[in-house]
């Protein structure tokens, strides 16, 4: 086997991994040990499967894993990194920030690309998308980095909003593999259409403002 079907087999480990687990900690109660362990392998498992699309497209230029890649492994070390901020004593360090420099980069070259793409292929639609998504998770990493989040408890919210934006990204990858379907557009964005409702639903039920 070369080096490319082992980090592809990799991938779709990472990926199925991290398909199933995220699944029963998004119906699990929120807090408890089993969430803790099952997130735990949801991490781990999204983190294989990130890195080894990044490394994929990079092999092999492929704007597909590039897109799942980079956004996945941002969604989910913030996601991960945000939850040291329930201690009131945790302090900001620029090892906090680096997924969120990585991310704005990303975001241009989404942006860039998106636009030269946009009359001759719907992906470009995609990589538009994707680069405002982004922008704005973006954008409440700066805010809380400032000290200005609306929320007290950002902390929270933003370990669930971005732990299902991971999600998302792993079952958008699934269905754009396994479903031919067009316009392709459509597969891309259904999973983000049909849970950002629930990330809504959520950051409403569990925000608190700040006084």
């Amino acid at each position: 086997m070369d080096i490319f079907r082992f980090i592809l087999a990799l991938h779709i480990l990472g990926g199925s991994v991290g398909l199933i687990s995220g699944t029963i900690v998004l119906i699990l109660k929120k807090g408890d040990k089993n969430h803790k362990t099952i997130g735990s392998i949801f991490f781990w498992a999204m983190n294989l499967a990130g890195l080894c699309s990044f490394v994929l497209a990079v092999m092999h230029p492929n704007n597909f894993l590039f897109v799942v890649g980079i956004f996945t492994l941002y969604m989910n070390l913030t996601a991960r990194s945000y939850l040291k901020f329930k201690r009131k004593d945790a302090v900001i360090n620029f090892r906090d920030a680096i997924p969120t420099i990585g991310m704005v980069i990303a975001a241009f070259f989404f942006v860039i690309v998106g636009i030269k793409l946009i009359s001759k292929d719907s992906f470009g639609w995609v990589l538009l998308s994707f680069a405002f998504i982004s922008l704005r998770f973006v954008l409440a990493d700066y805010m809380f980095f400032k000290g200005k989040s609306k929320f007290a408890n950002q902390w929270l919210l933003s370990h669930l909003q971005r732990m299902i934006g991971t999600y998302i990204a792993s079952i958008t990858a699934f269905l754009v593999v396994n479903i031919n379907f067009k316009p392709a557009f459509v597969i891309w964005l259904a999973p983000t259409v049909l849970l950002v409702p629930l990330i809504i639903y959520w950051s409403r039920k569990y925000g608190k403002l700040s006084a």
